[in-house]
């Protein structure tokens, strides 16, 4: 049943292609300035270690020596990108005529964010955006072997730590293709090629209707701040279509923030009031995760 409706999806399969390389942020900059000769340091951000030789201007990593200079990113949280197939080396941002995108670098060794328009999609205030992500994922109280639902994939933090949890498919949309070629430069995003991370292309408030009733056992959604082109995501309509394709008993995590720093409480309120009528129990804020969990009765 599952791979019949996931192939009749209208909406295009992606399939996560990480490219290689090595990663510098200005932390790591700032440690190739204040070495000389071989030692051990992160090219990807902190999830290993690779040999590094600084000698002189240059910094050699295997074959490819490259002027310490280039290293150096134009603005502090910025990541600096040699791809090795392209034997180029770039900032990872994008510009488009609907925004700024890049990939913020918040640590040496510490997961990076997304940073849209000077807005960031994770926490780093006081924890890091992995950190951030597992507060999520307890908040859902993810069962093993269970399907799960991720309404918003970004650079695929909470759909990847949704299948370390223990889920045996976790289906997940994202609409910007800008989104996915940041994703695709992330080396924390390299557990998008799970097998069972199913990626579409794709409005999932359009695409919410072609998934079958109360197929998922959790549903994350993380959505972007609330706006007026985000507003389809908070919409009454849209959560009654996510309690649709819950199953009994279900959970839903659904981040809000903390928009009460920023505007009135009404907007938590008003989430709130919408979840309930779409039949949602036992509705309540995480003060840990930032958001609502909310069960489906059965």
């Amino acid at each position: 049943m599952t791979e019949g409706w996931l192939r009749a999806l209208r909406f295009p399969r992606y399939f996560y292609r990480p490219a290689r390389g090595y990663w510098f942020t200005s932390f790591l900059e700032r440690l190739l300035e204040s070495r000389e000769g071989c030692f051990y340091a992160t090219l990807d951000i902190g999830l290993t270690q690779g040999q590094v030789c600084r000698q002189g201007g240059y910094v050699r990593v295997g074959d490819v020596e490259l002027p310490i200079t280039d290293l150096k990113p134009t603005e502090p949280d910025r990541v600096v990108f040699f791809d090795v197939d392209r034997h180029e080396l770039y900032e990872v941002v994008k510009h488009t005529e609907s925004g700024f995108y890049k990939l913020k670098a918040v640590g040496l060794d510490v997961a990076p964010t997304l940073e849209i328009n000077g807005i960031h999609m994770h926490r780093i205030k006081d924890v890091d955006p992995i950190t951030d992500t597992l507060y999520k994922i307890r908040a859902l109280r993810p069962k093993r072997g269970g399907v799960v639902l991720d309404t918003c994939l970004g650079l695929g933090y909470t759909a990847i730590m949704a299948a370390k949890f223990g889920a045996s498919l976790v289906v997940s949309f994202e609409i910007d293709p800008n989104v996915v070629y940041i994703a695709e430069r992330n080396p924390w995003s390299r557990g998008l090629a799970d097998e069972r991370v199913k990626v579409y292309l794709g409005d999932v408030v359009e695409a919410v209707y072609e998934l079958p009733d109360e197929f998922f056992d959790r549903v994350i959604h993380d959505p972007p701040r609330f706006t007026s082109s985000t507003g389809d995501l908070y919409s009454q309509e849209f959560y009654n279509q996510l309690f649709r394709v819950l199953k009994p008993g279900g959970v839903l995590f659904h981040y809000t923030g903390e928009p009460r720093a920023r505007g009135p409480p009404s907007i938590l309120k008003g989430i709130k009031e919408r979840l309930v009528r779409a039949g949602y129990v036992r509705v309540f804020f995480d003060r840990r995760a930032l958001g609502f969990t909310a069960v489906k009765p059965g």
